[in-house]
């Protein structure tokens, strides 16, 4: 009786080991039995990409502040094309940032009052006109952020000279004028209030969240990796443009379509802040930490961490080829847009797919157009 009641013992005490490894390793999303540091992922991903993404683009979301209000107090050429400046470099950096849809920012559809475009020109001057507005109301979503400041700094006149008109001379200057200052500081508001929660608050409550559940931080970032990657970048800024999700192109759909020239350069940002996220690599540097690519490899997965980059680097060349202007490029030769198009979709499968297999983690969003 004594050896059964000491074997029954020794059972409930493996057994306890078992289930005390297994949740130490919840580092392992695939479940082949390699440690991976979810942690240390999510920390270099918080500490060295996330967080100085949002400092960078406060920062100059600062400086278009700055731009704005020299504008207003002095609204001529040179003040103008300042103001544009700090808009696009601002536009840029926002690149960047505009994947991390968690913590505050996924609380205040951050992104849908800082991107949501076209831009509803009515609406904007429907604003400007009344002079009464409640900016963060859904509403006004494609009314404010970055492509409202595109039309108000080069769509609302055809020339230089009639956009300073609206600013100067013309009888509701002074609305123009306060309705570009309240985006810009909206624009300024929200993101300080993102940036301080990171670094104040949700910094280690993100880092903590390791576990393989459709609510932790983990899983709900990289889904949130994939569906920007599949709705912000491949759909919205080449794919609907181009025609692929409509029986006709629409060249009015490009981001930044009043600017004319910089919807190339947009997404060409935006995939290099992709890759940089997927490779673990710092902003503005080049040094590595643990990342997507990084877990792949310890699940034996590097043939697809090399095919995820390969095909990155496939929808850049092709995105190259694209004329600075999408628009344009639509107008004389859209075969060349729904060739960035597949480019960028190959990718889709890769990480979708392949990727969230190997990670052992379900897709946690509707996919309305197929893989």
């Amino acid at each position: 009786m004594a050896k059964k009641i000491f074997s029954i013992v020794l059972l409930a005490l493996f057994i306890a080991a078992c289930s005390s490894s297994d949740d130490a390793v919840n580092t392992d999303g695939g479940g082949s039995g390699t440690a991976f540091d979810r942690a240390g992922m999510l920390r270099n991903l918080a500490d060295n990409i996330i967080i100085p993404s949002y400092q960078n683009l406060n920062s100059d979301l600062g400086t278009l502040v700055t731009a704005k209000d020299n504008f207003n107090t002095t609204p001529n050429q040179a003040n103008l094309d300042a103001l544009r400046s700090a808009w696009f470099t601002a536009y840029k950096a926002w690149q960047h940032v505009e994947s991390f849809n968690i913590g505050q920012a996924e609380q205040t559809l951050y992104a849908f009052q800082m991107n949501t475009y076209p831009v509803n020109t009515t609406d904007v001057e429907n604003n400007v006109a009344s002079g009464s507005y409640d900016l963060t109301h859904p509403n006004n979503n494609d009314a404010v952020g970055f492509p409202a400041l595109d039309y108000m700094l080069h769509g609302i006149g055809a020339t230089d000279a009639e956009i300073l008109e609206k600013y100067t001379t013309n009888a509701e200057a002074g609305k123009y004028q306060a309705y570009l200052s309240d985006l810009v500081n909206q624009m300024q508001t929200l993101t300080q209030a993102i940036s301080s929660d990171w670094t104040v608050n949700y910094r280690d409550t993100f880092i903590s969240s390791t576990a393989n559940t459709a609510t932790s931080a983990t899983n709900k970032f990289i889904n949130d990796f994939i569906f920007y990657y599949e709705k912000g970048l491949r759909a919205n800024k080449i794919g609907i443009p181009a025609g692929n999700f409509s029986s006709t192109p629409l060249p009015d759909r490009v981001e930044a379509f009043y600017n004319q020239e910089v919807s190339k350069e947009l997404a060409l940002e935006a995939l290099n802040a992709v890759q940089n996220i997927f490779n673990g690599t710092e902003f503005g540097g080049s040094a590595n930490g643990e990342s997507f690519k990084t877990y792949l490899i310890s699940l034996d997965r590097t043939d697809l961490a090399n095919m995820i980059n390969n095909q990155f680097n496939t929808a850049r060349g092709k995105i190259q080829e694209l004329n600075a202007n999408f628009a344009t490029q639509i107008n004389t030769d859209n075969t060349k847009m729904t060739e960035a198009y597949d480019a960028l979709q190959a990718a889709v499968v890769l990480l979708k797919v392949d990727m969230l297999q190997a990670f052992n983690i379900s897709v946690d969003y509707v996919d309305a157009d197929g893989d």
